[in-house]
């Protein structure tokens, strides 16, 4: 690891804020450009540097950089991209989901619509990694539960463990919804 980045690491640990200004100027225009890769936009790329940096800044303690500097903070754009990617694709599966419903139901509530897309959005970035893996391939992509067991190479009885937790907790977090949770829970349960 070079001077300068170690450095740089030091400084950023114990909470030096011109450090962590120099480590935003000489960093940021070359994240911004590695983002804009996996975003293919550029006010998206810049967001999602900037949000990093603020995550960076808030949690400086915390931080562990074994390799280089360059390579952790490229890393860590990486995952912010990913991240952010499978949040906008859950929040238009979640607004399909919702049209779905209005078929469905054969009304239209849009407004309401939308305000349960993101309650179900928010929802949803709370469970576990795996479990909202598991409750997305059951409901997003119509998988039934031995189909997702083999697909992630696990046990029939972890998907349907995983998914009973799901539900309870997005019946407590969708309370406000009960009415149309009990629509999508006899549609799950029909699985």
């Amino acid at each position: 690891m070079a001077d300068k980045d170690a450095l740089y690491i030091k400084g950023l640990k114990e909470g030096d804020r011109y450090v962590f200004e120099q480590i935003f100027r000489n960093y940021y225009p070359a994240l911004c450009s590695y983002a804009r890769h996996y975003t293919h936009n550029k006010a998206d790329a810049e967001e999602i540097v900037q949000d990093f940096f603020c995550k960076l800044w808030d949690k400086h303690l915390e931080i562990h950089i074994n390799a280089g500097l360059t390579s952790y903070l490229r890393k860590s754009v990486i995952n912010h991209c990913l991240n952010s990617t499978r949040k906008l694709e859950t929040e238009r599966k979640i607004i399909q989901y919702g049209e779905n419903l209005e078929v469905i139901q054969g009304t239209t509530y849009q407004e309401s619509n939308i305000e349960l897309s993101e309650c179900i959005s928010r929802a949803l970035l709370q469970l576990p990694d795996k479990r909202r893996e598991i409750f997305e391939l059951s409901r997003f992509e119509g998988l039934k539960y031995h189909e997702i067991a083999e697909k992630l190479n696990i046990n029939i009885k972890t998907v349907e463990t995983q998914m009973t937790r799901s539900l309870d907790f997005m019946r407590r977090y969708l309370k406000d919804f009960i009415a149309v949770m009990a629509l999508i829970i006899s549609n799950i349960t029909i699985r």
